[in-house]
């Protein structure tokens, strides 16, 4: 598994997807509450802001999917 150095010189952990040579982090972020899937509808800036210190943090795995909205969170990860 690579690893990659992260804030206070912990690693973030690396998985492979299935039988690919894809990988991403062990850790991910979900986004359905970023664009108010759940209700209240939060700060764009905000999120963008969790997004960019997810990032900095190593965690390359953001979940997010169609039915939050159409494309509402990919347009919060493209400013980041």
């Amino acid at each position: 598994m690579q690893e990659n150095d992260i804030t206070g010189g912990v690693k973030m952990k690396k998985r492979k997807l299935g039988k690919s040579n894809l990988e991403v982090s062990a850790i991910g972020l979900g986004c359905m509450s970023m664009t108010g899937a759940y209700g209240a509808v939060v700060e764009k800036q905000e999120m963008i802001s969790v997004i960019r210190a997810a990032v900095e943090r190593g965690v390359t795995f953001f979940d997010t999917a169609q039915v939050y909205g159409p494309f509402a969170n990919e347009e919060l990860e493209r400013f980041n």
